[in-house]
């Protein structure tokens, strides 16, 4: 009888255990599974209507004011302030393939919303999430190993020809942008200046991206080199030369500028002449450093910190150029493209130390002035200057820059390519739906159904264009079960809502953003399916009732009943 509670009335009865604190959420079983993929269809409802080359924008207003418009998975996602736990997951697949592949994050929530809608009946049925999981984890692994049988490289081609294999490329992904319009104009852009970086590192932090308002779209350009807007200046900055011929380029970590003594310090003098020579020491201490920048035969001087009014006249009236205030992205690409190293002080500069570039020049774009350094010996390094009518389409359009470099980075790094416009998608449908018919029991209708979600892809492009997306469907997949050579190339032409052969209209994509996409969305699709409980914890109080991040209450160390002073503050 041990364990049991007498009660008065003499009955026996097994005490209460109490595992969780009281006024916690407990929500478990079917129904809370159900519930989280209900949470999920939700989400991805909300982001489907942005893919293809025919997508719409989403406008998002947040709480402080901004406004966004924008058609990127990614950058919806991040800004949906989503507070259901299980949702939020999609918001990682898709930062997940924005920093792995840079494309495709429309893509990759669709999936896994799909691959949920077409789980959810059978986890209605009373079927185990587990077997379901099992049976997709199957299914991607066939898929991968199918797109990468699938995939054709393009190694081994000469720097021209791969060059505008590359610019295919980036047309695909620019296509389904706000830019689509120039895609051809915006895709050269990207891969020139991908092709300008190290090919070995191919950092995109050394593409720089400048947007000034104004102007067309086919006003923006890329500097081969580095461009930046002219830092705040002085007076003098006027009388300075804007033009140099292969110049000299040091650039300092240092302040140019007259500073009096900052730490309060107390200088007792007995000699009033003593004074003078105080004040003289600070001005020769400033001039000695002038000078040295002049011996060092520069004729541009950079530097992080500020340039002062003195040091600018200075070197106005020796027909050198300077800026001072110089952003540090900014200045680490300057070195990397004119060779200089940043000297933290201007004793003993050698010519080794010093950058150069054939052409410097200030120039006016818009309403702005920006410095150029062109012509670079070892440039590793670009600029991108964007132009635009309206501030949230230049930001939309860099953006759109950024999925396309990423893209074409990829392909050069990983050069296998596959059909776009849906081809890939639905002929791993049919490769699944073929393998699923030797699988005995359940798995095949498991895999039958995550060959089926395959299919979202051309049908939502389908939607998204206007088209019937049944009728275009169902030629796509005749087609594709012909045996044809060529047959899984076929996908969906969004200008005539007919089929055509991808490959051949050079509607590609690089494999890894499938392959990437296809993998993250079952393994969202799993970790939700795997999830038959979620605690809710109540929010901490303290002795007053109130939540003890309140802003009654003083935070950590603070006297909440006391105006919040916090501890070491003064009393």
């Amino acid at each position: 009888m041990a364990g049991l509670m007498q009660m008065p009335n003499g009955q026996m009865i097994q005490p209460q255990i109490v595992l969780l604190r009281e006024g916690t959420d407990t929500s478990q079983g079917k129904g809370q599974l159900i519930s989280n993929i209900n949470a999920c269809m939700a989400v991805v409802d909300s982001i489907r209507t942005t893919l293809g080359p025919r997508g719409l924008d989403k406008l998002v207003h947040d709480d402080k004011g901004v406004t966004t418009i924008s058609n990127d998975g990614a950058t919806i996602m991040k800004l949906l302030d989503i507070v259901h736990p299980a949702a939020k997951s999609l918001v990682d697949i898709a930062r997940s393939q924005d920093s792995e592949v840079g494309d495709g994050t429309t893509t990759v929530v669709i999936l896994a919303g799909e691959f949920l809608r077409e789980c959810k009946p059978f986890v209605e049925d009373g079927v185990h999430p587990m077997n379901i999981i099992k049976s997709f984890r199957e299914a991607a692994r066939l898929a991968i190993d199918k797109v990468k049988s699938l995939a054709v490289s393009i190694e081994g081609k000469d720097a021209a020809e791969k060059a505008d294999l590359l610019k295919k490329c980036a047309m695909t992904t620019l296509s389904s942008k706000l830019v689509g319009g120039e895609k051809e104009f915006f895709a050269d852009m990207c891969v020139n200046a991908v092709m300008s970086l190290d090919q070995d590192l191919l950092d995109p932090r050394m593409i720089g991206v400048k947007k000034v308002m104004g102007g067309a779209m086919r006003d923006s350009f890329l500097v081969d080199g580095v461009a930046f807007k002219k830092t705040f200046s002085y007076a003098g900055f006027e009388q300075q030369p804007k033009y140099f011929d292969n110049p000299k380029v040091l650039c300092l970590n240092l302040e140019l500028e007259l500073k009096s003594e900052k730490d309060n310090a107390e200088v007792r003098l007995t000699d009033p002449g003593a004074y003078q020579e105080i004040v003289d020491a600070e001005w020769n201490i400033i001039y000695d450093k002038l000078e040295k920048c002049v011996a060092s035969g520069a004729q541009i001087i950079l530097s992080r910190l500020a340039i002062g009014d003195l040091g600018t006249q200075y070197f106005a009236d020796r027909g050198i150029f300077c800026a001072g205030r110089v952003a540090e992205d900014d200045l680490v690409r300057v070195t990397k493209a004119t060779g200089a190293k940043v000297q933290t002080t201007v004793n003993d500069v050698t010519p080794e130390q010093l950058g150069n570039c054939e052409v410097f020049e200030e120039k006016q774009v818009g309403n702005e002035r920006f410095n150029l350094f062109r012509g670079c010996p070892s440039s590793k390094t670009c600029t991108m200057v964007l132009r635009g009518g309206a501030e949230q389409f230049i930001e939309e359009a860099a953006r759109s820059l950024n999925d396309a470099i990423e893209i074409v980075r990829r392909a050069v790094k990983n050069a296998a390519i596959v059909p776009g416009g849906g081809a890939i998608d639905m002929e791993l449908s049919r490769h699944l739906r073929e393998h699923a018919r030797g699988i005995e029991g359940k798995g095949q209708l498991f895999i039958n159904a995550f060959a089926k979600a395959l299919e979202i892809i051309p049908r939502q492009l389908c939607d998204n264009s206007g088209f019937d997306a049944t009728d275009v469907l169902n030629k796509l997949r005749q087609k594709h079960a012909s045996g044809d050579p060529g047959a899984a190339n076929f996908g969906l032409d969004v200008n005539t809502g007919g089929i055509i052969d991808t490959y051949e209209a050079f509607i590609w994509e690089p494999s890894l953003v499938k392959i990437n996409a296809i993998g993250a969305a079952c393994e969202a699709t799993c970790l939700v399916l795997s999830i038959d409980e979620t605690v809710r914890n109540p929010r901490s109080e303290g002795a007053d009732g109130q939540p003890i991040h309140a802003p009654g209450r003083g935070g950590r160390g603070g006297r909440g009943g006391r105006g919040g002073r916090g501890r070491g503050m003064r009393r």
